[in-house]
């Protein structure tokens, strides 16, 4: 299998060696590289990538902001000179962290690992349940029984048709367990079961006794999933 990629960073000879190097893996694909994450964030929104290569310290707005903006997650290889900002991408679960400069060997190691995970998630079997961590133990879910997820600060609460479940999972966990044809994140703070919408009006999704607000970084990719 090929997998699409895109490579942003606003040094040209940075973007031009790393996007030899992507030239270079026969399972890869180069998609599109860019310059600045503006552009870059406005092309994966209309069309996601598999692996997402990405300078983190640029001008007007910087890789980690990007990555937080984006409504679907690919696998991302953080590259920079910056050794501190190591901790911040793990938090974020990135893939893995390239410090600059590096060789095609370390490169490669990098992308092979984000082929290994992508083939890992689609030879999976899909169950119709998931396993959360709370407080101490695993609580078993099944999927036809969550209505949405919400973020509170620290923690994700899963809305269910027979309660709530606090969990400090990220939603980036979440968004590898669930399905992405069944789930889809419409707000910093929420992902829904695309099966409990009643009804979508003025941005805004009802699920429920709840109206749950669609922002505009998500309102494409979200309406093009249910082909509004």
């Amino acid at each position: 299998m090929i997998y699409r990629c895109i490579t942003v960073d606003d040094e040209p000879l940075a973007l031009d060696k790393i996007s030899g190097f992507v030239e270079q893996m026969p399972q890869m694909k180069l998609e599109a590289q860019f310059g600045n994450a503006r552009e870059a964030l406005a092309h994966l929104v209309k069309l996601p990538a598999d692996i997402l290569f990405l300078d983190i310290q640029m001008e007007q707005m910087t890789g980690l902001d990007l990555l937080a903006a984006l409504p679907e997650k690919p696998q991302v290889i953080l590259t920079t000179a910056y050794s501190e900002y190591a901790l911040k991408g793990y938090e974020l679960e990135v893939t893995d962290y390239i410090l600059k400069p590096y060789s095609f060997e370390r490169f490669a190691r990098s992308a092979n690992l984000a082929i290994k995970r992508l083939e890992e998630k689609t030879s999976t079997p899909s169950a119709d349940f998931i396993f959360v961590k709370t407080d101490y133990r695993l609580v078993k879910i099944r999927l036809n029984d969550i209505l949405y997820i919400e973020g509170m600060r620290d923690f994700r609460c899963i809305v269910t048709t027979s309660g709530k479940i606090l969990t400090q999972q990220t939603f980036g966990s979440f968004e590898e367990q669930l399905p992405s044809s069944a789930f889809a994140r419409i707000h910093k703070s929420y992902m829904i079961s695309v099966a409990k919408i009643e009804s979508i009006e003025k941005h805004r999704v009802k699920i429920g006794s709840e109206l749950l607000p669609v922002s505009e970084s998500y309102r494409e990719s979200f309406y093009k999933r249910i082909g509004g």
